[in-house]
């Protein structure tokens, strides 16, 4: 894998939490994919056109946009190795053949410029070291005219995922959840900041409006709980405690998502993000 700047993320997704989503990748579908129509509507696709899916995972994105383009084509773009097996595999398994996946850093790939009419992304576009230079190359690969259409978290205190792994405090060192600005989580909380980098990368047209989805965490608090705590983040604070400790967080945390628990007795939590749109100019002065 050449071109890579955003090295510690290139470790991590070819590391343990690589491998983690890519085996729990059905489960993070369950999580996030009541986003998906919303992201898929905002990008415009049409029967012909030729779509990036930026930090694709596992595909399930990417796979769904191909089924949107018959006569055209999707193309998931990833840092992570286990990931990207499984989107081959799941493509082929479920025959879409309309479909690529290459290993790479979005910030330093070298697309061929107005390759594809749109891109996506399903929470994968927050941990770039310089997010204006990787939304540019973004644009660079986009037609003039082209759509950019991304979801990303909004605030840390509108997630219901966050309020859980907020009750391990006192048990667990449970710090801050990202800062806006900064690489990670939330750092395209804060809807200027959105504008911020796109405009400076060279779209126009940005548009951030509020998304709201229901996702199931597990099926039930036992196992949603652990769910969580099995996670990278879960894995880091329950590995800085002593036995006693994890054993009340464990039980902390799986209280307070039974609150939670639908009528079939699976766990549902409320994501809160930003559905972003920005287009390409039409007539482009690119700025980096």
């Amino acid at each position: 894998m050449q071109d890579i700047v955003n090295t510690e993320q290139a470790q991590a997704w070819n590391g343990p939490e690589g491998v983690h989503w890519a085996r729990n990748q059905d489960r993070w579908n369950a999580v996030n994919e009541g986003f998906n129509t919303p992201l898929l509507d905002a990008a415009g696709i049409t029967a012909d056109g030729r779509t990036l899916d930026i930090g694709c995972g596992s595909g399930q994105t990417t796979r769904l946009a191909a089924l949107r383009a018959p006569q055209g084509h999707a193309t998931g773009l990833d840092l992570s190795g286990p990931m990207l097996a499984e989107a081959w595999g799941r493509a082929e398994g479920e025959g879409v053949g309309n479909v690529s996946f290459v290993q790479g850093d979005a910030q330093a790939h070298p697309f061929e410029p107005g390759s594809f009419d749109s891109a996506i992304s399903r929470y994968g576009v927050m941990f770039f070291a310089d997010p204006v230079a990787a939304f540019g190359a973004i644009g660079r690969s986009l037609r003039p005219g082209g759509r950019l259409a991304f979801v990303c978290p909004a605030d840390a205190a509108l997630n219901e995922w966050v309020a859980a792994m907020a009750s391990l405090r006192g048990f667990l060192p449970v710090g801050d959840f990202g800062q806006p600005g900064l690489p990670g989580m939330f750092s395209l909380a804060a809807p200027d900041r959105i504008r911020e980098v796109l405009t400076a990368a060279g779209f126009s047209g940005v548009a951030v409006n509020r998304a709201q989805a229901y996702g199931t965490w597990g099926a039930g608090a036992e196992d949603a709980a652990d769910f969580l705590l099995g996670t990278g983040p879960g894995r880091h604070l329950m590995q800085q405690a002593d036995a006693a400790s994890r054993t009340r967080a464990r039980d902390a945390l799986t209280d307070h998502l039974r609150a939670h628990e639908a009528a079939d007795g699976t766990v549902r939590l409320r994501s809160t993000s930003w559905l972003v749109t920005a287009d390409r100019p039409a007539a482009l002065a690119d700025r980096r």
